[in-house]
């Protein structure tokens, strides 16, 4: 009885634990209580999307064909039953036992393991690579998704702003102070505005669905976002950030190894002339005197050393070391290509990343409290009849523009530090 009881108890308390299932949210549940940051993201997806699981796999894989560069060929037993006159399986007239193996010329083995240690290395580069690229599309992923929902947002309050104008103009409309025009194009904005509500909540929804194929979850599994967004400028210079480029790029890394390969491979070619081998053992058993090679001498043994023979060498062994020279130039002009493509990107992504930050800080410390005061002036001036209906639509089209604009450089910008970080393959201090 007592033991039942402690058993009850111990389901009890399991019951209340929270799972790691559970807190992840499972494949169609929430996530936990929390909602989930832009770091909290980029860890669950490197740690279940299946680009990074397969990168993973392959340089697992890359490193267990290592050794068996550095192994010999398996031998090989053979067994003669020699002249038999019965039925070839019986009453032979000598059996011999023999075990032979091939090895390469010196050097040849170890120069494989290198090529295979290096291309192990390049898998774990493009291991690295594929969680970097996955950081990058979750991190622009994130940002797309709250960018749509504050547009959301600042499209509601130009919805209400938009009410208050129809209202405005219903109101002099009656009292015969404007046209119906104004009316009627008050209500055309409206709607308008209430239609492009709906796509952008449609635009948040499709982003929530990329962030859950990046977290190889369900389309429409729930997902709980904390907005927060910093702009922080860039403190490193574009020759600093080239720098880095080029040291932690891991294309540039692998474009590298790839040259050191493609030398090896080169050296390996040259080595076709100098002949690979195989030993050879034999034991025979004599079963008749007049078999054996010398009487009363019924067993013997012997040695066989045979070596390949570069007889047609201007066919193969030439034109192996040509096509290793070619590889060779192609690899150098690959990591040069390389070098000179990531340069130009982080310069590039470096320039419109900071235009991008000065461009969104004007907007959010001056042209967005200008343009709001414009629609409230404006909106006094309508309503005393000094200024027409045109001017105050366009008064509050500036407002709403410019919280748009300012939306649009901020997300341009941080979408601009993530272009930054995957061009340079490592992220950005924070």
């Amino acid at each position: 009885m007592q033991a039942k009881l402690k058993a009850y108890a111990l389901l009890l308390v399991l019951a209340f634990v929270p799972c790691p299932q559970a807190a992840w949210g499972g494949t169609a549940g929430a996530y936990a209580l929390e909602p989930l940051g832009v770091q909290e993201l980029v860890r669950l997806a490197i740690r279940v999307n299946p680009a990074v699981k397969t990168a993973r796999s392959k340089w697992y894989s890359a490193l267990h064909r290592i050794k068996q560069n550095y192994a010999p060929a398996d031998p090989q037993f053979n067994f003669i039953n020699g002249d038999s006159y019965s039925n070839g399986f019986t009453q032979p007239a000598y059996r011999t036992y023999g075990i032979s193996d091939s090895f390469q010329f010196p050097g040849k083995a170890s120069l494989h393991g290198d090529i295979a240690t290096h291309t192990a290395e390049i898998a774990r580069l493009s291991y690295y690579a594929s969680m970097r690229d996955v950081r990058a599309e979750t991190e622009a992923a994130y940002y797309q998704a709250l960018l749509d929902r504050a547009l959301a947002e600042i499209n509601a309050d130009n919805i209400a702003s938009l009410r208050k104008v129809l209202k405005v103009t219903q109101v002099a409309y009656a009292a015969n102070q404007v046209t119906q025009s104004d009316f009627i194009s008050a209500e055309f904005d409206l709607a308008q505005a209430e239609q492009r509500q709906r796509r952008f909540l449609t635009n948040e929804m499709n982003d929530l669905t990329a962030l859950n194929q990046l977290l190889d979850r369900p389309p429409d599994s729930p997902l709980r976002l904390s907005p927060r967004l910093e702009l922080r400028p860039l403190k490193a210079r574009v020759d600093e950030l080239v720098a880095r480029a080029t040291s932690a790029r891991q294309e540039i890394l692998q474009a590298a190894l790839s040259v050191h390969n493609s030398k090896t491979a080169l050296r390996l070619a040259r080595m076709e002339y100098l002949p690979d081998y195989t030993l050879s053992y034999f034991f025979d058993d004599y079963y008749y005197g007049s078999a054996a090679p010398a009487p009363g001498r019924l067993q013997d043994h012997g040695e066989a050393v045979s070596v390949t023979l570069p007889l047609f060498f201007w066919m193969k062994q030439n034109e192996d070391i040509e096509s290793a020279h070619h590889d060779l130039a192609a690899a150098r002009d690959n990591f040069e290509s390389v070098r000179i493509q990531t340069q130009a990107a982080v310069t590039q992504a470096y320039r419109t990343t900071q235009l991008a930050y000065e461009t969104a800080l004007v907007y959010r410390d001056s042209l967005i409290r200008l343009a709001r005061q414009n629609f409230e002036v404006a909106l006094v001036g309508y309503q005393s009849a000094k200024i027409d209906f045109v001017t105050l639509s366009a008064a509050l089209a500036n407002a709403y523009g410019a919280r748009i604009a300012y939306l649009r450089a901020a997300n341009e910008y941080l979408a601009g530090r993530v272009a930054l970080e995957r061009a340079i393959g490592e992220p950005l201090a924070q």
